[in-house]
């Protein structure tokens, strides 16, 4: 099966994760969320990537956060 990816594969996480739009990165943490479920019943505790996509996500939303009141103060 072919996988087309957007990103070279040197291209860290975090930066990827930056480039997203909101909508696509709320996509990509579902996505995420489904396929650690999905694997829950092969593995007995949550996976080291799992929880960096999660807390990498989070702290991209939190940031857009904080900048949007930011912005919209200064309106």
């Amino acid at each position: 099966m072919a996988n087309l990816s957007p990103f070279p594969e040197d291209v860290p996480l975090n930066m990827q994760i930056k480039s997203l739009g909101d909508d696509e990165l709320l996509d990509f943490w579902e996505e995420t969320q489904f396929l650690e479920r999905f694997l829950e019943d092969d593995m007995i505790t949550r996976s080291q990537a799992s929880m960096q996509y999660e807390r990498l996500i989070l702290q991209e939303l939190q940031l857009r956060s904080c900048r949007r009141c930011v912005s919209e103060r200064r309106a």
